[in-house]
């Protein structure tokens, strides 16, 4: 296939990504694509360069090296265009607590210029879908984690983008509300043909969502492919087990933040 072929099909494509941050090298040289209408799934420990990828592919970081292109558009060269591309639910929330749902979504609009004459029946349908038409009057910051979530997810639509990002979007979530989500997503993704780009470090969640699944750790992409694949590249019975033979080691064994990897780098290098 044609590096031009190869652009057509995918709607998001990453070429020998790096980012630096002083002498932590936190995402290493990594390159994959996204087709159109997929679910793929960033599998990895905190701290394996997940958030930082999607923050270069969302332009809210500049790579230290490499190409990103989303829908056709070079992600350094047509920010705006790119970010009209996408819709984002980040991993820690950002609705304003002191506006109501509606007024969330109305100024979310406003700020992607939705015309006005088609923004309030986009709002009332999003609601609706989301199942918080009724509480559109009530400020956010009485609504649960769950609500909240929902909310983002609906106002992330507002301008109906080609791509939905999704940073850990169920963390810290029941596993009764955690379904709820993914269903929200998966209806967006089936009726919509919406494209999903969601980092994890769920086992469970990246094996029952994904169609396809990259594996990360020490920012660097250990191998990609669905998952009866990774299981059958390793010769294991789960992703879990899959994970261990790929990487040496457990996902909860490294749950650590940037700041402690950074330390353990240093320590590395003054061996």
């Amino acid at each position: 296939m044609t590096k031009e072929e190869l652009e057509n099909e995918n709607i998001i494509e990453v070429r020998n990504l790096t980012k630096n941050f002083h002498d932590l090298t936190a995402v290493d040289n990594i390159s994959f694509g996204v087709k159109k209408g997929e679910i793929f799934a960033f599998l990895g420990p905190n701290g394996a360069g997940k958030t930082t990828t999607i923050k270069m592919i969302t332009t809210l970081l500049s790579p230290s090296a490499g190409e990103i292109r989303i829908n056709g558009y070079d992600a350094q060269k047509d920010q705006n265009e790119v970010r009209r591309s996408f819709g984002i639910v980040f991993q820690d929330p950002s609705l304003d607590d002191e506006l109501t749902a509606y007024e969330n979504m109305e100024f979310h609009g406003m700020l992607y210029k939705v015309p006005k004459d088609v923004l309030k029946e986009r709002i009332e349908n999003l609601l609706r879908f989301v199942e918080l038409w009724d509480r559109k009057n009530d400020l956010v910051k009485h609504f649960s984690g769950g609500m909240k979530r929902r909310l983002e997810i609906a106002r992330g639509f507002i301008h109906h983008p080609k791509i939905l990002f999704l940073d850990e979007p169920t963390l810290g979530l029941d596993p009764q509300t955690r379904n709820h989500i993914w269903d929200y997503i998966r209806n967006l993704n089936k009726e919509e043909g919406i494209t999903v780009f969601f980092t994890t470090h769920n086992m469970q969640e990246a094996e029952r969502i994904a169609d396809k699944i990259a594996i990360i750790d020490h920012g660097k992409i250990v191998t990609q492919g669905n998952s009866e694949e990774l299981k059958l590249q390793t010769k294991t019975s789960s992703l879990e087990d899959a994970f261990l033979e790929l990487t040496g080691h457990d996902i909860r064994d490294e749950q650590v933040n940037g700041v402690d990897r950074m330390r353990m780098h240093r320590r590395t290098m003054r061996r």
